[in-house]
């Protein structure tokens, strides 16, 4: 053993007697760091098709897809979930959202502490990680990406790189199956007259299942590095030693030492400070990171709450809003292979070195790109969006249900005409008229002129609030009445609409297994209810006498209907449709170039920190540095949630924030990477024979020689 062959050394130093070479590579205390296990032995593992690929990686490959289609199945859904099954408000619904990604990329670091102390990557990946749900990700993230890089020898350090693309490849792949099947499960399924988040859910746990076993499957082909002690509580025990010991040793007679984490070397092992030394050369590198992410996870979030303000008829396919979220991992499925195979060689022979901190400052920019294109599309589509009334504002349209011609005036206090428009019958009104309030509710008086007779009545207006005014024929006379309506369109794909049933019986309307309006009789106005985008060519009826069926034809993304009930003699019910609000008019097609951008950025960024993580990382702290990788993540969406909750902010200048923030982040990332000389695992290693100055009470050990071991 190490500890063996150098406590057999005679001591070196003249000024230390009957002290063994130990006390100058050791620690003091062998409880503060454990003796290192042997390395695991060497075995010949099986390849894949007799390349240098393991045939362990395999497993490791399918079930982080099986995995990923859990996890990104469920965000699929989730804001949605939050929006329309609990009825949260969007800012809730995003802050939620982003919360929950902060936690499962925040236990991570908790997954690397004990798979690196105590039960070993493998151990975690199987027994906590696939077994417990919510604690699942932070055991698997951290142990998932290194457990495959320990599977190669350091000869094959080419594969070793590719694997990390295709590692990102699976990860994709179950996020694009997941991402476009899940939102199927929820919409086109009925789950108790609603729509099936229980299958939702359900599909992405079983597919959990099927990682365990597949993980399972390969135990006994696989390289499982021991654990080699508690590595967080000794780095963060190492770095307290290192500053406290600066502070008490600030007099002049003691020699400097050419680093501050030199200090700790009294108590810790040389080659414990020189991990930590790389360890947090490469953590204030990762500073900058979380911005990055704050902006790539909003695909889920704002994104997609833009989709909803938007058509999603493709022509030959329609996509619901959460649907859109498929394009971020069949664009990664497309451009990994094309930076590796393409643009990356095209780059190398333009004489560029394009280092891996070069790729990821690129990300950053592009992902900067995708934030502002979001924000055009943004202001585009509120300014298709017709407008919404202000405060001490209240919007009115006029619906005339008589047989002919209603002239409408609305009258002010001192009987000033605020509004006077001529309505035919059954018109559609071509826009709200406004009316100006001066509190926050108000009384208004309305005069009615149909032929020769003038009613007058009064109605009461909110502010902020849109109504719809009803005129109807009462025999010889005519009477009004007022209806609130929705205060904004519909949004995740779907259509909102009501009735109006001038029948003199009540009305039951059946649009399906889950949706159904009861109309009462003699004008009865039904309550908003909101339904799938698409044709509705018959949709059955009933009275208490007779069975019909009425066309409703094409309800639009996010469109707002009144459908009035007549009967017209000879020919039986009928219906008049009156679409109030129009529908979404910009394509949804429109964030294809943010999600190429941000999709672009996503790989020269994510990919490429995956690798340079593993590859800068010690020997053993290879998950604890996966695991600090995936904390910036975390913040990310700590930072959404903040921005979220208390910037104020329309969207469209959030999104300009957000870019802005991103672009100063990446050039102080780009001045830190300029700074930064990466190293060779071999670097890290042989690094442990050079000489640190010790301290040993009052007496100063200037220089030690060398020993050969």
């Amino acid at each position: 053993m190490l500890e063996e062959r150098e406590s057999k050394e005679p001591a070196m130093n003249p000024f230390q007697k009957n002290e063994s070479k130990e006390t100058l590579f050791l620690p003091v205390s062998t409880e503060e760091v454990p003796p290192r296990p042997p390395s695991f032995p060497k075995k010949p593992s099986p390849k894949i098709c007799g390349s240098n690929y393991p045939l362990s990686i395999a497993f490791i490959v399918v079930n982080e897809f099986c995995e990923r289609f859990s996890y990104y199945g469920m965000k699929a859904v989730l804001t949605l979930y939050f929006l329309y099954f609990l009825h949260w408000s969007e800012d809730t619904s995003t802050s939620v959202y982003h919360a929950f990604s902060s936690l499962c990329y925040f236990t991570p670091i908790l997954g690397a502490a004990i798979a690196d102390s105590w039960l070993g990557k493998f151990n975690i990946l199987s027994m906590v990680g696939l077994s417990l749900i919510a604690l699942g990700t932070g055991g698997i993230k951290p142990c998932v990406a290194a457990f495959g890089g320990d599977q190669f020898e350091e000869k094959h350090a080419e594969e070793r790189t590719r694997y990390f693309s295709v590692f990102y490849l699976s990860i994709n792949a179950g996020s694009l199956i997941s991402t476009f099947v899940t939102p199927m499960l929820r919409g086109d399924v009925q789950c108790f007259g609603k729509d099936c988040y229980a299958l939702a859910f359900g599909v992405p746990g079983m597919l959990m299942i099927i990682a365990l076993v597949v993980f399972s499957m390969g135990s006994k082909i696989y390289k499982k590095p021991p654990p080699e002690g508690n590595i967080v509580t000794q780095v963060v025990r190492c770095i307290w030693f290192a500053i406290s010991n600066r502070f008490k040793n600030r007099s002049g007679d003691i020699p400097k030492r050419e680093h501050w984490l030199d200090w700790a070397s009294e108590k810790y092992s040389k080659q414990l400070i020189m991990d930590v030394k790389a360890l947090t050369r490469i953590l204030f590198l990762y500073i900058p990171l979380p911005m990055f992410w704050a902006l790539l996870d909003q695909q889920g979030s704002r994104w997609t709450l833009q989709a909803t303000r938007m058509n999603g008829n493709l022509g030959f396919f329609v996509l619901q809003p959460d649907q859109m979220q498929v394009l971020n991992p069949f664009l990664v499925l497309i451009f990994i292979p094309l930076f590796d195979l393409v643009v990356y060689r095209l780059v190398a022979k333009c004489g560029i070195n394009f280092t891996s901190l070069r790729k990821m400052a690129v990300g950053m920019i592009l992902a900067c790109l995708a934030f502002a294109v979001a924000a055009a599309v943004e202001i585009k589509i509120n300014g298709m969006a017709p407008p919404q009334p202000d405060s001490q504002e209240g919007f009115l349209q006029v619906l005339n249900l008589a047989n002919d011609e209603v002239k409408v005036t609305v009258l002010g206090n001192e009987n000033s005409s605020l509004l006077e428009e001529s309505i035919k019958s059954f018109q559609t009104m071509p826009h709200y008229s406004k009316l100006h309030l001066k509190t926050k509710r108000e009384d208004f008086h309305f005069q009615l002129k149909y032929h020769n007779l003038s009613v007058y009545t009064e109605h009461s207006v909110e502010e902020k609030k849109l109504y719809t005014l009803i005129i109807r024929e009462d025999g010889k006379s005519i009477s009004s009445m007022m209806v609130k309506d929705a205060e904004s369109r519909a949004t995740n794909g779907m259509t909102a609409m009501r009735f109006v049933n001038t029948l003199h019986e009540e009305v039951n309307i059946s649009l399906g297994t889950d949706t159904s309006f009861s109309v009462g009789k003699d004008y009865g106005v039904s309550a908003y209810r909101t339904v799938q985008r698409g044709e509705y060519p018959v949709v059955h009826c009933r009275t208490k006498d007779e069975n019909f069926s009425l066309n409703l034809g094409l309800l639009d993304f996010g469109a707002a209907y009144l459908f009035v009930i007549t009967n017209s003699t000879g020919q039986g019910p009928r219906v008049q449709k009156i679409e109030y609000t129009p529908a979404n008019k910009m394509s949804i097609a429109w964030q294809l170039p943010q999600y190429a951008l941000v999709t672009a950025g996503e790989v020269m960024f994510s990919v490429t920190g995956l690798e340079f993580s593993y590859s800068q990382a010690p020997s053993s702290m290879k998950s604890v540095l996966q695991a600090a990788w995936l904390l910036t993540v975390a913040v990310g969406n700590i930072i959404v949630l903040i921005v979220a909750q208390f910037s104020g902010l329309v969207q469209w200048a959030e999104f300009i924030l957000f870019s802005c923030l991103l672009l100063v982040v990446c050039l102080i990332f780009s001045i830190m990477g300029y700074y930064y000389i990466p190293i060779k695992p071999e670097d890290i290693q042989g690094s442990a024979d050079k000489q640190i100055p010790q301290i040993q009470g009052n007496m100063i050990n200037l220089e030690t020689k060398k020993t050969k071991l």
